[in-house]
């Protein structure tokens, strides 16, 4: 496929992420007014709240919204629909240009916020090389991967009250810690706090029964990027019996714009081959993954924006629609907005990896940064900028930036000693 050529100019550069064939929804409010839905065409973002009150599309009222949900739910014909008319709309030579470029806005210029309200969040394991690393640390090469691990993905269930919008500021936790540094468990903030690179698919459908590997991939809206901030050792002391708890409920952050699956269809990619078949009801049935670039970027005080790891979307054992399709198969019911995280999306090779635990090695082998910092976890003030797109050699399709910046511990119920 290629460049579908805009009249808006800086959708038509090579450069941009955000041409005709991507059109990623968000929320975003000008001059401290009402948040609204809009999306992205090259560096402008159309408010679609206005293109509805003026009579231009009819959606039921859902895009005068602070949020996407309601839009969503209306399924994916009006999703097809709405996708054709922005189209139109902004294709070169379109009838529509002088009256929809009143509606426009500098993207430099707009605030972003959560794009959806999120009901409920699972975090999943599915990335191979990661799951090894972590492993290898921890139990040794032998014993690395879980026993069921090549047989299902293995997730936990989060907290979506804690799912923020890129560019939120990140408090270090406070939280038990116990080590080698003490004897007795002491309260205090984590020193070994984490981002992990992942995507995040959002469901588009309600469903209260099981469902096909197929049916899940129908369910699926769209895609962000996720980082699962990590206290790890937090979660190093409480871990056990149940698995991650308080060292993941800080915050999960994502990027601000909705790819969806529409504007992702021409970089499927299929998992990996499987030492193992899988049970019929997680079995492939057609490529599920996505050729998508991953890069992460550390920011610290002293530093510019440094690439520390690239990687690949198709790194992942298990697909999204997999997940999803484990994840209903006790009868768990799924919703709209539900989000479900990757899990850590990590590479074969060293600077592949999606974690400062993998980076560091555990905190034994530190990352030299080009100014001759070292970093082993993060640091306050330090910044993570997590990155994605696909390309052709025509256009590329990104996410925007999801950004955190990590600041200092704050808790007046408990003294650090």
């Amino acid at each position: 496929m290629s460049l579908m050529p805009s009249w808006v100019e800086s959708a038509n550069t090579v450069d941009t992420h955000f041409p005709l064939n991507n059109l990623p929804y968000g929320i975003f409010s000008i001059n401290d007014n009402e948040p609204r839905c809009g999306v992205r065409i090259g560096n402008m973002v159309l408010d679609l709240s206005q293109l509805e009150m003026r009579g231009y599309i009819e959606f039921n009222g859902t895009l005068k919204s602070n949020c996407w949900n309601s839009f969503i739910e209306l399924g994916k014909s009006k999703w097809d629909e709405l996708r054709k008319i922005l189209t139109q709309f902004l294709s070169k030579g379109s009838y529509y240009q002088d009256n929809i470029s009143v509606m426009m806005y500098k993207a430099s210029e707009v605030k972003m916020h959560l794009p959806i309200k999120v009901a409920e969040y699972t975090d999943f394991y599915s990335g191979r090389n990661h799951a090894e690393n972590v492993g290898t640390m921890f139990r040794g090469p032998e014993n690395a991967l879980p026993p069921n691990w090549l047989h299902m993905p293995i997730g936990y269930n989060g907290r979506a009250s804690s799912v923020v919008v890129s560019g939120t500021k990140i408090r270090r936790p406070y939280g038990q810690l116990k080590g080698p540094d003490f004897d007795t468990p002491k309260f205090l903030p984590s020193r070994r706090f984490d981002f992990e690179l992942e995507m995040g698919a959002i469901l588009g459908m309600n469903s209260s029964q099981p469902m096909s590997v197929d049916e899940a991939d129908e369910m699926i809206f769209g895609y962000v990027i996720l980082n699962d901030w990590s206290a790890r050792d937090i979660q190093a002391w409480e871990y056990v019996p149940l698995g991650p708890f308080q060292a993941k409920a800080t915050a999960t952050s994502i990027s601000p714009w909705i790819v969806t699956k529409h504007a992702l269809e021409p970089f499927r990619c299929s998992t990996p081959k499987r030492e193992y078949e899988l049970l019929p009801y997680l079995r492939d049935t057609k490529p599920m993954l996505y050729n998508i670039e991953l890069n992460v970027l550390l920011k610290t005080q002293k530093s510019e924006e440094e690439i520390v790891a690239v990687t690949n979307f198709n790194q992942l054992y298990y697909s999204a629609a997999q997940q999803i399709a484990h994840h209903s198969s006790s009868g768990c019911p799924m919703n709209v907005c539900d989000l479900i995280g990757s899990g850590t999306i990590s590479g074969p090779n060293k600077n592949q990896r999606g974690s400062m635990l993998e980076l560091s090695w555990g905190g034994k082998e530190p990352i030299l940064l080009s100014n001759g910092e070292q970093r082993t976890f993060l640091e306050d003030q330090d910044k993570i900028i997590l990155q994605g797109r696909c390309t052709t050699s025509t256009y590329s399709i990104g996410f925007g930036d999801c950004v955190g910046e990590v600041i200092p511990a704050k808790n007046e119920f408990a003294k650090e000693k």
